[in-house]
């Protein structure tokens, strides 16, 4: 069963836009990983500096192999140098309902 992952980020003003810049150079060899379904980048519309991450992935595993990746080559603590607070995931899963 597929999970749901919530990547929750709080950018510095100054830097959001290179943050995107950023996400926009990344993403497609996100999207091409093991396990990756789908990720989509919205902004909170209260916060425009609160960036959420929606991503589909197989399975949890996926996911957690491929931010090891991000950070053996260093693209973790570019991103985190970018932000006024630690990024925050959430794992989801589906609960089946009629």
């Amino acid at each position: 069963m597929s999970v749901d992952v919530i990547l929750n980020l709080q950018v510095n003003p100054e830097n959001r836009e290179e943050l995107l810049a950023v996400f926009e150079a990344i993403l497609p060899d996100t999207r091409a990983y093991q396990g990756c379904q789908s990720v989509v980048v919205t902004s909170n519309e209260d916060d425009i500096h609160n960036i959420v991450l929606l991503e589909k992935w197989d399975q949890r595993s996926d996911h957690e192999s491929y931010m090891g990746w991000r950070t053996e080559r260093g693209e973790i603590d570019k991103l985190v140098s970018l932000l006024s607070a630690p990024p925050a995931v959430t794992y989801l899963a589906t609960i089946p309902t009629k």
